[in-house]
């Protein structure tokens, strides 16, 4: 068919320009890449590993109301015959060994100077009448925690852990004097046997104390979390990019219209045998197949060299036929309202640029509230706006409903700008 092989001769012209070449596929991915740099090294800077916070425990507890007796299920996996010992044993146990670096030491005064001489960040102080507050019905069992008032996260952390344990050792208390209640006596001895047996119903529910103290979690993995987070910052900027280009790259395809008019080869094709319908039908067909090949080249290139993840397939096709239906019809419009080529400098410098910046407002914006309430109402007055939403619904795996309402949103722009744009260039060449 005469209309493929004028496309096809367009098509290998364009190609075959470096300059082109390089202004449709290097400067997406190079600008892609350099925030990637960018973005990826401001992420490794923001790593670090946790260092152990440092504790020193005085343990001045005397004891009051016995465990039982080679009791062995206490976290750490030692034996506790005071409450004070229980304490240490949490603090030591290897759920925590990863945070804390727990010592012991002998008195108070030890306790305090080992965090004033920043030797220890945390001093845990356990009184002597620990046990005894505890078992009494009326009393209050308190720990003293010393801290070096310079620090922060440490000090939170061993904070939070003790909270968590007082919490727990708050309702041994409350189940110990239903218990002594219910028995009408203080005989002491049964102290052990319940705080035993909460121990024991509290393992088989936890597994272990320790680890109930602190609430580690690992995220839920999705898609988007299984990723480097820096791409989920990167791809809706590859996508915003490529759009960008892409409208770029069918306006400047559509000019060589203009430039052949001005070599005087267009008119010397139109004495040809051939239709005028048929040669401008092969130089509409070029656009749109080189923008093609630009989406899907861009596409495939971001996946492998970034690893970002479009989509679901149907979905990305979607969203690439509308990328491309929209910007190859956008070029040929703009061109029909055109001149000559010297005016091409003023559209591309001043059209194409603020529509394409007004359409990826949205992702320069980032993820806040403002950002979708531009990328909803300001992005979606040029075409280049829904051409980007219509991608970053298929990489946030929207309903396929969604896509194809977008799909349309950009054939109405299709339909509008093509049919103007043939309108205008039949009557220029009739």
């Amino acid at each position: 068919m005469k209309a493929i092989d004028i496309a096809f001769k367009d098509i290998t012209r364009s190609f075959r320009s470096t300059i082109a070449v390089v202004f449709m596929f290097g400067l997406p991915l190079m600008v892609t890449g350099l925030f990637y740099l960018m973005l990826g090294s401001s992420a490794r800077e923001g790593e670090f590993d946790l260092p152990r916070t440092k504790v020193v425990i005085a343990n001045l507890d005397e004891g009051g109301p016995k465990m039982q007796a080679g009791s062995e299920n206490v976290p750490g996996g030692g034996r506790a015959n005071t409450l004070g010992e229980l304490v240490v044993n949490v603090l030591k146990s290897h759920d925590l060994a990863d945070l804390i670096d727990v010592s012991l030491v002998p008195d108070v005064a030890s306790a305090r100077a080992a965090v004033d001489n920043q030797q220890a960040q945390v001093a845990v102080i356990i009184p002597v009448n620990f046990s005894h507050q505890f078992a009494d019905p009326y009393g209050q069992a308190a720990i003293e925690f010393y801290q070096d008032p310079t620090l922060t996260i440490g000090p939170s952390i061993v904070k939070s852990i003790m909270s968590r344990f007082m919490d727990t050792m708050s309702g041994i208390k409350i189940a110990l004097d239903v218990a002594l209640e219910q028995t009408e006596t203080s005989d002491y001895a049964i102290v052990g046997q319940v705080i035993q047996q909460y121990l024991d119903t509290s393992s088989t529910q936890t597994k272990d104390l320790a680890a109930a103290l602190l609430d580690i979690r690992s995220p839920v993995k999705t898609a988007q979390t299984e990723e480097n987070p820096v791409l989920r910052i990167i791809g809706p900027l590859m996508g915003a990019f490529m759009i960008f280009y892409a409208f770029y790259t069918g306006t400047s395809t559509a000019e060589s219209i203009l430039k052949e008019e001005e070599e005087r080869t267009l008119p010397r094709l139109f004495t040809t045998p051939t239709p005028q319908a048929t040669i401008l039908t092969g130089k509409f067909l070029a656009v749109l197949l080189t923008v093609s090949v630009q989406v899907t080249v861009l596409l495939i290139a971001a996946h492998l060299i970034f690893g970002i993840q479009w989509g679901a397939f149907l979905s990305v096709a979607l969203a690439a036929v509308g990328i491309v239906l929209s910007a190859s019809s956008f070029g040929i419009f703009i061109n029909s309202l055109l001149k000559t080529t010297r005016q091409g400098g003023v559209i591309f410098g001043g059209v194409l640029t603020l529509t394409g910046m007004v359409g990826m407002i949205g992702v320069i914006s980032g993820n806040s509230p403002t950002g979708a309430m531009l990328s909803n109402t300001v992005a979606l007055l040029v075409p280049q706006g829904w051409a980007v939403r219509g991608l970053t619904l298929a990489m946030n795996g929207e309903p396929l409903v969604d896509m194809l309402l977008n799909l349309l949103a950009l054939l109405v722009w299709f339909a509008v700008f093509f049919t103007i744009g043939v309108w205008r260039f039949n009557r220029r060449y009739v």
